[in-house]
């Protein structure tokens, strides 16, 4: 049986922790949240460290401390799950959800992410430091 499927996140290997990212790069995405509703909004602006046609990090290790917004899921007592996008694997596991059929553990196919439409890479862009994250809000990551 997946791993996925008979551990909770907390149980789980560095190793197999890190291979729940399908590399869509919507957590990446700049976001907004509603203070009245606690709504999260994504914008089609990117972290400027986000390699957008491959949708990774380029500074992966060290992005944290690059870009002190990051969410470090890894970091202890993390449970803010809310703020990633509804495909994404941390989450939906963590709502105790399974994979969705084109994420790579589980087609085996390490692009079936871009080949399903389901990462930015057609749409994001690096912010620049004049943008209104306003002016990028898109429908439907969440």
């Amino acid at each position: 049986m997946s791993f996925w499927k008979t551990k909770t996140l907390g149980e789980m290997s560095t190793t197999e922790w890190e291979s729940l990212c399908d590399n869509c790069g919507k957590c990446c995405l700049h976001k907004l949240e509603d203070e009245d509703t606690g709504k999260i909004a994504f914008t089609s602006l990117a972290c400027e460290l986000l390699d957008l046609a491959s949708c990774r990090c380029t500074r992966y290790s060290e992005r944290t401390a690059l870009i002190p917004d990051c969410l470090d899921l890894q970091k202890p007592g993390f449970r803010e799950f809310h703020w990633l996008p509804s495909t994404c694997a941390y989450r939906l596991l963590s709502e105790g959800k399974d994979l969705p059929d084109w994420h790579p553990l589980v087609t085996g196919k390490s692009d079936s992410t871009a080949t399903a439409g389901m990462s930015v890479s057609g749409f994001a862009m690096t912010a620049e430091a004049d943008d209104d994250p306003e002016d990028y809000v898109i429908d439907g990551l969440n």
